[in-house]
């Protein structure tokens, strides 16, 4: 069943062993940041600390912070089964037979689950502050790294329409809290919510924004979530909750919003302002700079009653963001092998920060086969950030990342199989020369065949023959060595 709120995913963690409640006073100020971050680095359970000085709202942190609590959160046994079931689902035969039609109804049934609906009421508007009311200082915003510009909210789930088309887009863009009633728009030049600012700005008009905090966990994933343009956010976290997203109107935009909300912002932000925001120690592990970006005036903030503030940190990985990116390897792996069959396997490792390194084991089928597969994935959505892109045979466990650089180390030539180019790179990439353009390197590590011009004899791997595996395997035990090697 579907978590109905944020309130019932943290019962689960608590249940499951996987939270503890903090009671000692914490500030939000650095010191929350210096706990999580230590929690994190050992692989810790979710926090909630339940004492802030000065606040009456408990702030919720590190809660997707680990595979199993992504699972969790997703309600799938484990991150590979989201790409399976997604798979499935669009595979659907046509239902030519009684079989057929028999299999396709749950198929059906689903995607009618994802459809979102509307609700009049919704716990997220129990308390409604509008114009002068509103007052963003009343929320528990953290202030993460020292050098950060101010507070920022980590983990906002922020809805825009295109102005002219109405297509809606759902993405995660920190904001910092500038005063009681205005923060930035850190919009990346790449993505949607910056698409649909740029084309109301162009019409000289404001762009209507609204922000849930805190909705269900399934669609805090998909704000996340590198989908197509056209693909609504809203009805993907009614897939994978296989149960409707329900969703209220705002107060003061006609935008709609998660009912299931902790806290709602609502407001605006306007063609040609700009104000400096930043800088922001990031995923990548360095501060971003301060730069200038659009400026969201808050004219309406909601929420229930008993309202939970979750938030997260970024910094040096291990951090609860990777396991997020985990989720997303796991789930698109399926649809990338759509178009690229020749796949056999995907590692994006979390010290690569999602978009720096990324390992793939391929069926090699002809000569250049790795270098093709190079470029197919660097014009593939969100992969065309990828820096660094190692390609390895199949038998190579790219999940093992002590085998891929025993494999890298071993199988190149540096100058026959690196391959360099240029194209868009992150926003938040400060090694690039310019703001988001740079190169990119590809890496062939597969074996060489003679088609590829490689004349010499390519060496066979060590490896024990099976049959004394076997036998030593069976006497293992009288040996006295503890576990089989």
């Amino acid at each position: 069943m579907a978590y109905t709120d944020l309130q019932e995913f943290i019962r689960t963690l608590e249940h499951r062993q996987e939270l503890v409640r903090i009671n000692v006073p914490v500030s939000p100020n650095l010191e929350i940041t210096e706990i999580t971050d230590r929690v994190c680095k050992h692989y810790g359970p979710a926090l909630l600390f339940e004492n802030v000085p000065g606040f009456s709202m408990p702030i919720l942190m590190n809660a997707f912070g680990s595979y199993k609590r992504m699972s969790l959160a997703l309600e799938v046994p484990n991150l590979d089964s989201l790409g399976d079931e997604i798979i499935d689902f669009i595979e659907a035969e046509a239902p030519d037979t009684l079989i057929k039609k028999l299999k396709i109804i749950p198929k059906i049934k689903r995607l009618g689950n994802a459809m979102p609906r509307m609700v009049k009421k919704a716990r997220c508007q129990e308390i409604v502050m509008e114009g002068d009311k509103v007052d963003l200082g009343t929320l528990p915003v953290l202030k993460c790294w020292p050098d950060d510009g101010g507070q920022f909210i980590t983990l906002p789930v922020i809805f825009t329409r295109h102005p002219e088309t109405g297509i809606r887009n759902v993405g995660m863009y920190r904001m910092q809290v500038f005063d009681k009633n205005t923060t930035g728009m850190h919009w990346h030049t790449h993505k949607g919510g910056a698409h649909h600012y740029r084309v109301a700005e162009a019409l000289g008009r404001p762009l209507e924004v609204a922000v849930a905090i805190g909705p269900d966990p399934a669609m805090t994933y998909a704000a996340t979530a590198p989908l197509p343009d056209d693909v609504d956010e809203v009805l993907f976290a009614g897939f994978l909750r296989d149960a409707p997203v329900e969703l209220v109107k705002c107060k003061t935009v006609d935008l709609e919003v998660p009912a299931s909300s902790q806290i709602v912002l609502e407001g605006y932000v306007k063609p040609g302002e700009r104000r400096i925001e930043g800088p922001f120690g990031d995923h990548t592990g360095y501060y971003s700079l301060a730069d200038e970006y659009p400026v969201f005036h808050v004219t309406c903030m909601s929420m229930r009653k008993d309202a939970i503030y979750p938030a997260t940190i970024v910094g040096q990985p291990p951090q609860e963001d990777c396991y997020m990116a985990k989720a997303t390897e796991r789930l698109f792996l399926p649809l990338i092998r759509k178009t690229l069959p020749e796949i056999i396997d995907i590692n994006l490792p979390l010290e690569g920060v999602f978009h720096n390194l990324a390992f793939i084991s391929i069926d090699k089928r002809y000569p250049g086969h790795a270098r093709k597969v190079m470029h197919a994935l660097w014009g593939l959505g969100q992969m065309m950030f990828c820096k660094i892109i190692c390609i390895f045979d199949k038998e190579v466990d790219v999940q093992d990342v002590s085998q891929v650089l025993w494999r890298l180390g071993n199988n190149i030539d540096p100058r026959r199989d690196i391959v360099f180019t240029d194209g868009p790179v992150d926003a938040l990439d400060h090694a690039a020369p310019l703001p988001h353009y740079g190169s990119k390197m590809g890496i062939d590590c597969t074996r060489k065949w003679p088609e590829e011009g490689f004349s010499r004899q390519w060496p066979g791997v060590i490896e024990m023959s099976p049959e004394v595996r076997a036998k030593i395997d069976g006497i293992w035990p009288k040996l006295g060595l503890g576990k089989k090697g």
